[in-house]
């Protein structure tokens, strides 16, 4: 069988995350969604994504199909049901398809489906702020996955260590002089990564493959550090997709990054108001801030978007995407994509300037920036110029 995930109605309460990837790409847990689907159902997938996505997330359709709505995370139960779907079969959450099976060409009319309600308990991503409110639950759910059958590396006996049998180390990890408290929660560390020493971590936790845990590091339950990225200081309770830095003192809490972010010396996200109240955060969907129902909320930032040292974000702050934020002071809560500058006012950060960056940067990690990359990145910037025209006034 052919497998595809499509978007689902989620998708614009999901930016800036999804400017640039489909719903399928992010990452809550260990894996990202595909990865968790791809390995629940033995194949690979494709993707139906925004157009302007497709040329690097192709889908790819057969002669039968089963459509995957990515909001919604794999479970033993729904993957039996979904592989069970036959022609004219669909299976619905309330009134959103979950998947549906839909041959070559067809045109999907559900008035003309057989319909079954899945009632069972469901894991769904349907807001930016799941992603870290979720993820202790997608790390649990990951680590029994991952680590099924399988025996870890030996724990190094320099480390300090509570509930060793909770703590999976895949091979070329380093781990020194570190403390591991998995009584919590589980801990994970990825093929060739590093924990340095004097780190304290408490699970749940994942370290995916070639991450960074720095000297010293206090990182507490609920965190997941993507790949290739290097973390410091204070983290809570906040997922790093991969590829992004925050190599230095300063705390992160409650928070999504996306790839290709820096974190300057010293930054620190504020992440409950003085208040207590609920946290605002800004809605691309409706255009305004929504309610998150959370007491404790603090960065969400978009894809090869950087912050200056000592930059001071307010509780419930959302950054777009490629935005250069600098300077004493809050910057506002909203920022859009291509800003430059912070609470003294920001101009435009042209795509010139932006794409340079990204060049360098990516090729640190022996990545190319890509034509296809860089035609995403133009037509974000386009897309987003509405959001910048308060201050280009």
């Amino acid at each position: 069988m052919n497998y595809i995930l499509f978007d689902g109605a989620s998708r614009n309460a999901l930016l800036p995350f999804t400017y640039t990837r489909p719903v399928a790409e992010i990452r809550i847990g260990i894996l990202t969604i595909r990865e968790k689907w791809e390995k629940y159902l033995g194949y690979t997938t494709s993707t139906v994504t925004e157009e302007y996505l497709n040329e690097k997330y192709p889908m790819v359709e057969l002669e039968e199909n089963i459509m995957i709505n990515a909001s919604y995370l794999p479970s033993e139960n729904l993957v039996v049901a979904i592989q069970g779907l036959q022609p004219k079969q669909a299976i619905f959450y309330n009134e959103e398809p979950i998947a549906f099976y839909v041959e070559e060409d067809q045109e999907v009319d559900f008035d003309d489906y057989e319909i079954t309600h899945y009632d069972a308990e469901i894991f769904t991503v349907q807001h930016t702020w799941d992603i870290f409110s979720k993820n202790e639950q997608a790390i649990k759910e990951d680590f029994k996955l991952l680590t099924k059958d399988r025996e870890s590396q030996p724990i190094p006996s320099s480390n300090n260590v509570i509930a060793p049998e909770h703590i999976f180390i895949e091979e070329g990890a380093v781990v020194e002089f570190a403390s591991l408290n998995a009584s919590k929660g589980s801990i994970y560390i990825g093929k060739d990564a590093e924990i340095m020493e004097g780190s304290l971590i408490r699970g749940p936790f994942a370290l995916c493959d070639q991450a960074v845990i720095k000297m010293g590091a206090k990182i507490y339950g609920g965190t997941t550090v993507g790949p290739y990225s290097k973390v410091g200081g204070e983290v809570n309770n906040s997922v790093i997709f991969g590829c992004s830095n925050k190599g230095h003192d300063g705390f992160l809490g409650n928070s999504v990054l996306g790839e290709w972010c820096n974190l300057g010396a010293d930054t620190n996200t504020s992440n409950l108001k003085n208040n207590y109240a609920p946290v605002r955060l800004w809605s691309y969907e409706t255009e305004s801030f929504a309610k998150t129902g959370l007491q404790f909320c603090g960065l969400m930032m978009g894809d090869h978007s950087k912050c200056g040292i000592n930059t001071m974000f307010n509780t419930g702050t959302v950054v777009g995407v490629n935005a250069n934020i600098f300077g004493t002071g809050f910057p506002r809560n909203f920022v859009p994509s291509y800003s430059w500058g912070g609470s003294g006012g920001f101009t435009t950060y042209l795509t010139k300037k932006a794409f340079e960056v990204a060049k360098v940067v990516m090729s640190r990690r022996n990545i190319e920036f890509t034509e296809q990359d860089e035609k995403i990145l133009e037509h974000i910037f386009e897309e987003t110029k509405i959001w910048r025209k308060s201050y280009e006034k």
